[in-house]
C-alpha cells in the first residue's frame, strides 16, 4: 500500500474539514448561548448529510472514470482523458478561489455564521431546518471541492479513503479542542501553513491536467489520421515527445522518479514531476506567480489580534 497516495488527500480533507468545524462549532456555540441546545441534534444531522452527499458525488464522478476507462467505444479513451483534464482546471479554480476567498472573508465568518444562525432562530417554526441547511451547505461545499480534487487525480482504492478519513478526523479533533475544550489554537497560522502547502499541491494538479489534455490530443491522432494535425509538436529525434506541450525542458526520471521515494512524496506535497514539458513548465510558473501573489496579498491585509480579543478560545482563534 502506497500510503503518499493519502497526502494530497489528507491535506485537502483536513483544511476544508477544519473551515466546516469552525462553522459548526460557531453555531453550537450560537445555540448554547441562546439557549436552545435542543437544537444541536440538527447540527449534527446536516453533518452526516453533508459528508453523504459529497461520498454519493464522489462515486458518481468514480464511476463515470472508471466506465470510461473499461469501455471498448473508440473516443471512450478520449473522453476520459478530456474529462480528468477538466476535472483538474475545475479543481484548481475552485480549490484556488477557496484559499484566496477564504483568507480575505475569515475575519468576517464568525459574525456571518452568527447573522445566519439568528435569522433562523426568529423562524420558531422552520428553526431545526434552517440551522440543518445553514450546516449541510458548509459541508457539502467543502466536501465537494475535496471530492473533485480527489476525481481529478484519478484516485482510487483504499489509500486515497484512509487520507480522506484522517483529514476528517483530524478536522474534528481541531474543532473539538478549539470549542469543546477551549484549546486556543492559532488558526491563522494553520491556515497560513495549508495554505501554501495547498498552493504547491494545485500547482501541481495543473502540471497534472496539462498532461491529461496532451495524452486526449496523443490518441485521438492515433485514433484517426484525419487529426493527426493536432499534435502540433512532434520531434521524430528525441525518444520522449509531447504532442502539444512543446519540447521535454526538465528529465530527472533517472536521478529522482516520482514513483519512488523520496520523489513520490515531493510529488504528493509539492507538485514535483520527474519529467516536464515547456507548456507544463508555463503553466506551473504562472500559477504559482499569479495565484501565489493573490494569496500573499490576501494574507497580508489579514487584522492581527487585539488583547481585547484573546479573552475567550473562540474568539481569539478564529481571528485571522
Amino acid at each position: 500500500m502506497n500510503f503518499t497516495e493519502a497526502i494530497p488527500t489528507f491535506v485537502i480533507t483536513l483544511r476544508e474539514g477544519v473551515e466546516a468545524a469552525l462553522v459548526v462549532g460557531i453555531v453550537l456555540a450560537c445555540l448554547k448561548k441562546s439557549e436552545q441546545s435542543h437544537l444541536n441534534s440538527w447540527v449534527y444531522t446536516g453533518i452526516a448529510a453533508g459528508i453523504a452527499a459529497s461520498a454519493c458525488v464522489g462515486a458518481l464522478f468514480n464511476q463515470l472514470l472508471y466506465a470510461l476507462s473499461t469501455s471498448n467505444l473508440p473516443y471512450a479513451p478520449v473522453i476520459k482523458q478530456l474529462l480528468e483534464g477538466s476535472l483538474g482546471i475545475v479543481a484548481i479554480v475552485m480549490l484556488s478561489w477557496m484559499l484566496i476567498w477564504m483568507t480575505q472573508q475569515a475575519r468576517f465568518l464568525k459574525a456571518e455564521v452568527e447573522g445566519a444562525v439568528t435569522a433562523a432562530l426568529k423562524e420558531n417554526t422552520n428553526a431545526g431546518w434552517g440551522v440543518f441547511g445553514l450546516i449541510f451547505i458548509a459541508v457539502l461545499r467543502e466536501g465537494f471541492e475535496t471530492v473533485i480534487f480527489v476525481s481529478a487525480q484519478f484516485q482510487q482504492g483504499l489509500t486515497p479513503a484512509l487520507g480522506a478519513l484522517g483529514g476528517l478526523l483530524g478536522a474534528a479533533i481541531v474543532g473539538a479542542l478549539i470549542f469543546k475544550w477551549g484549546v486556543k489554537i492559532d488558526i491563522r497560522l494553520f491556515f497560513k501553513f495549508m495554505g501554501i502547502l495547498l498552493l504547491l499541491i494545485v500547482a501541481g494538479l495543473a502540471v497534472s491536467a496539462l498532461k491529461h489534455f496532451d495524452q486526449a490530443a496523443a490518441i485521438l491522432s492515433q485514433t484517426d489520421s484525419k487529426y493527426a494535425p493536432i499534435c502540433v509538436y512532434f520531434d521524430r529525434t528525441a525518444q520522449l515527445h509531447s504532442c502539444i506541450l512543446g519540447p521535454l525542458v526538465w528529465n530527472a526520471e533517472a536521478v529522482l522518479p516520482d514513483r519512488q521515494f523520496p520523489g513520490v512524496l515531493l510529488k504528493a506535497l509539492f507538485g514535483y514531476r520527474d519529467r516536464l514539458y515547456l507548456i507544463q513548465a508555463i503553466g506551473y510558473a504562472i500559477f504559482s506567480v499569479t495565484v501565489g501573489s493573490l494569496y500573499f496579498q490576501k494574507l497580508g491585509r489579514g487584522p492581527t489580534v487585539s488583547p481585547k480579543n484573546t479573552q475567550s478560545a473562540p474568539e481569539s482563534t478564529l481571528s485571522q
